[in-house]
């Protein structure tokens, strides 16, 4: 067999040509019947093996297509029992080889012996090496694509002649319409089963529960955060998103993505801290059959999915060092392998990058290369902690209740002042994520239309501000009196006292008599 990625043995005896000129094309004319309607390139390979000795000599085939990515010469195997190195092609540079001569000229070539051949050694010693003493090799090519070229051998010298060539023509022809035809349908089924896994991915997405739909908060420095990613999201350039667990550091990346160009195609996200480190790469990057143990399909990673969209790696900063040479190089590039494969993948990919730790740290104690976060260091966003945009807080806790009481079929209508100056008041380590998932709790312990919320919580989970210590009586008239000042003491309508505090405008004026507030007092 042949060691060079050009060539495949047809192990047939050597054939005579057809005896008359007409069964020669009606042998070629039954050739083109069998492949034209094949769609499978491995399928039409086994055809051409079976029918091709009918209609010229030949005791091996080679059968080369061109890579235009990589700029190679790429066998496809004629047979389904070649031997497994040889399964799923080799490739070589186009120079080194006659089919990569043939391709680029368009012109067909004729070697009557092999043995006073010296250009391309390597493939030529090959021949040698099983007997190979002549061959032709011709254009494979349709009116619109140049494909690659078709090569004939044989074990006899001086087996092919000028008048050979014209029918072996004749013969490629018929082949570069069928393998063009197996191509594009090869090429549709992929995009079929990429677009599968994006309507499987995207499905999962849908069916998760965000930590809200919206971004909401009027705080100058959500305003500040905001106008930076209004600033950025139109540009292709890579984001980093920093600040801590709970921020909502994803929203921030959808928000990138739906205001970029981008929006019509896929978000895809990967939370890097997720999944173990052995396999992080697959996620990445995908792999094919067999290449490693488990392999037991083709997976496409994450690059291929959004492809023409944007991907979000949340956690960047747990990339294992060993893998962050391939992320610099896809990011630099826009390419990359699947593991067990030799084949390049071109992608056009937004990146978009989160993390809660200190990269520069990382960087200086040699956890994390300088070359990567440089380059994922882009247009950094930093989203403040929900401690610094305390004025957040009660649009949030109003925001939550409503959602989380719409989805437990439960009526929430008043949250009293008390408890919402006490949770303004927490430093809320977890921040927005903590904060959701004590008014969830609220919202179940809650019986009536006000929301109860299990403040003896706060005071666990972490120390509170000084305002928090005093009686509930006197953290409620504060914070009713604080909302009337800021409404300038209107108690009604939309931008009333009564809708700022979440509660009807009658409540709040009973609250005030209660509570003995008036503006004299």
């Amino acid at each position: 067999m042949f060691d060079a990625p050009y060539c495949t043995t047809m192990n047939r005896p050597s054939t005579s040509p057809c005896e008359s000129l007409a069964e020669r094309y009606q042998g070629l004319l039954e050739v083109a019947q069998a492949i034209a309607a094949q769609r499978d390139l491995d399928t039409l390979c086994r055809d051409l093996a079976q029918h091709l000795p009918r209609v010229v000599q030949v005791n091996f085939v080679a059968l080369s297509l061109h890579d235009p990515v990589r700029n190679t010469m790429r066998l496809h195997t004629i047979q389904a029992n070649v031997p497994a190195d040889l399964v799923g092609g080799h490739e070589g540079p186009v120079d080194e080889s006659p089919a990569g001569v043939v391709w680029q000229t368009q012109q067909a070539l004729l070697v009557p012996n092999v043995a006073q051949e010296r250009r391309w050694p390597k493939v030529i010693g090959c021949m040698m090496e099983d007997g190979a003493n002549s061959f032709c090799f011709v254009p494979l090519t349709t009116a619109g694509r140049r494909l690659g070229a078709m090569g004939f051998l044989s074990l006899e010298k001086e087996a092919y002649s000028e008048t050979d060539l014209e029918f072996l023509q004749l013969v490629a022809k018929q082949v570069a319409v069928a393998v063009e035809n197996a191509l594009a349908f090869q090429q549709i089924a992929e995009l079929k089963d990429k677009l599968a896994k994006e309507k499987l991915y995207l499905e999962d997405e849908i069916r998760l529960d965000y930590n809200f739909e919206e971004i909401i908060g009027e705080s100058p420095v959500l305003k500040r955060v905001l106008k930076e990613v209004e600033i950025v999201a139109p540009t292709d350039s890579t984001v980093l998103i920093l600040g801590e667990t709970g921020t909502g550091k994803e929203l921030i990346a959808r928000a990138i993505h739906n205001l970029s160009g981008r929006q019509e195609r896929t978000f895809v996200k990967l939370n890097c801290a997720a999944i173990p480190s052995g396999l992080l790469e697959s996620e990445l990057f995908g792999h094919e059959r067999g290449a490693f143990t488990g392999a037991i399909a083709q997976k496409i990673g994450r690059f291929e999915l959004a492809d023409g969209g944007t991907l979000f790696l949340d956690e960047v900063g747990d990339v294992p060092l060993e893998l962050q040479s391939k992320l610099l190089r896809v990011l630099q590039e826009q390419e990359f392998e699947r593991l067990g494969s030799t084949r390049t993948t071109k992608v056009n990919v937004r990146l978009v990058a989160a993390t809660n730790r200190d990269l520069l740290s990382m960087v200086a104690e040699k956890q994390f290369r300088s070359d990567l976060f440089y380059r994922l260091n882009v247009f950094p966003v930093t989203l403040p902690p929900l401690r610094d945009r305390r004025e957040d807080i009660p649009l949030l806790v109003r925001y939550f209740a409503q959602k989380l009481a719409r989805r437990m079929d439960k009526r929430v209508e008043t949250i009293p002042a008390g408890v919402m100056a006490a949770l303004s008041a927490y430093h809320w380590p977890g921040n927005i994520r903590e904060l959701e998932n004590l008014i969830e709790r609220a919202v179940i312990l809650s019986r009536g239309t006000d929301l109860h919320v299990p403040l003896a919580e706060l005071t666990v989970a972490g120390p509170t501000d000084a305002r928090s210590v005093t009686s509930l009586e006197d953290a409620e008239r504060d914070h009713i009196r604080r909302a009337l000042d800021a409404a300038k003491w209107v108690i009604g309508g939309p931008a009333g006292a009564a809708a700022r505090l979440g509660m009807k405008r009658t409540t709040l004026q009973s609250k005030m008599q209660k509570l003995g507030i008036s503006r004299l007092s």
